[in-house]
């Protein structure tokens, strides 16, 4: 099933970035930023990084966003391209304050930072379980 809110992947329009310290640093200080993760819902619901947003419909979206807004684009890891098509969506469209973290929920995890979601909770419920076992 195609993402809706794909955009062209390919485009002119030079990617702007924003490494994990620096987004780390500006969700810590509770800036006026909207970080989207740009998988679908299922996988939005199942883990995130803590204060993201999603959308499930490209009107939902430019609806949702105000084209001055501050905003963060992710999805999985640099690879996953659905970030880089919701960036270029949104260029296209006027936004002017977009950037993409491309090192997105694999690069956030790896460096042992907050997740939430319901596989987050149910992972660290089994953990839990298997450690009070180890010591009976």
């Amino acid at each position: 099933m195609p993402n809706p809110l794909m955009g062209p992947v390919l485009s002119d329009v030079p990617v702007r970035t924003i490494e994990r310290d620096e987004l780390r640093e500006k969700l810590a200080r509770s800036d006026r930023l909207k970080l989207v993760m740009c998988l679908n819902e299922w996988a939005f619901l199942a883990k995130r990084i803590p204060g993201s947003i999603h959308f499930n419909t490209p009107a939902e979206m430019l609806a949702g966003l105000q084209k001055d807004d501050e905003i963060v684009v992710y999805c999985s890891n640099p690879e996953c391209l659905a970030s880089l098509a919701v960036y270029h969506r949104l260029a296209d469209h006027g936004y002017t304050n977009v950037r993409r973290y491309a090192g997105g929920l694999v690069d956030w995890e790896n460096a042992g930072l907050p997740l939430e979601g319901d596989w987050v909770l149910e992972g660290a419920s089994r953990r839990a379980g298997r450690s009070t076992k180890a010591l009976h």
